[in-house]
């Protein structure tokens, strides 16, 4: 069996296209452009700028005593976690001396 050809040619890109040359590779474009929706780029970034606050605002923040209870953990972990590879580092290099003397 032959593989089918195809009967219709490929369709043309949709969507804004920049202009190809100086403009497009400097960056100068940008500054008055369109962003890939379509939309104006001062638009975008007020757009994308109200949606990061909205999204902040949503954030269940912890309360004073929770962000100092739990920093309090953290820091003794990580202190205890360095004790014991200090201890650990210790100790085979004391062994190691053992050995290799």
């Amino acid at each position: 069996m032959e593989p089918e050809a195809p009967t219709s040619s490929p369709a043309p890109p949709q969507g804004p296209t920049q202009p190809k040359g100086d403009a497009a590779d400097s960056g100068a474009a940008s500054l008055g452009g369109v962003d890939e929706a379509g939309l104006p780029l001062a638009e975008a970034e007020a757009g994308f700028a109200a949606a990061t606050v909205a999204e902040l605002r949503r954030v269940v923040w912890p309360s004073r005593q929770q962000l100092f209870s739990e920093s309090v953990a953290v820091i003794l972990m990580v202190g205890l976690s360095a004790a014991a590879i200090a201890a650990l580092d210790r100790f085979y290099g004391w062994a190691a001396t053992q050995v290799f003397r």
